[in-house]
């Protein structure tokens, strides 16, 4: 029998830039999981698509149905806060994001009006690290048939 594989969906908007890099990263970093492209727009899922996500699907309806039939979800903050990234993100989509029982791992932006208690402003690349940390110690969890969140 074949081993479940983990699915981990990256979520985001705009241009995709944040979700482009976290798809290469995991691609990068963990290339046995599944990686589902979840745009709110077709250029931000395209984007994910090109830099190496497994498939993608865009919109409303995409982020509700998938968010919670993922393991792990990443993407910026700001998928949690409905009319986030310019209203792209709707309050269905934010409410999938945080009612979804997958391990989130979010970054921080300054665009996103949300201030996290994190300490100084980092660059996205120090975020994107951290981000590959955390998702290695959830794939491990999984693996082990743990629970998935060490909090």
């Amino acid at each position: 029998m074949k081993e479940k594989q983990v699915l981990v969906a990256v979520i985001d908007g705009q241009g995709g830039g944040i979700g482009r890099a976290l798809v290469e990263r995991t691609r990068q970093t963990y290339p046995g999981v599944h990686i589902r492209a979840l745009g709110t727009n077709s250029q931000a899922t395209a984007a994910m698509l090109r830099a190496g996500a497994d498939d993608g699907a865009t919109g409303e309806n995409a982020v509700v149905f998938n968010a919670p039939r993922a393991q792990v979800l990443l993407g910026p903050v700001a998928v949690l806060s409905a009319n986030a990234l310019l209203g792209e993100v709707s309050p269905a989509m934010a409410r999938a994001v945080g009612e979804s029982p997958a391990v989130k791992i979010l970054l921080p932006s300054q665009r996103c009006g949300i201030r996290l208690a994190i300490g100084p402003a980092q660059p996205m690349q120090v975020y994107l690290d951290e981000a590959m940390r955390l998702l290695g110690e959830v794939l491990e969890d999984l693996a082990e048939g743990g629970c998935s969140d060490r909090s």
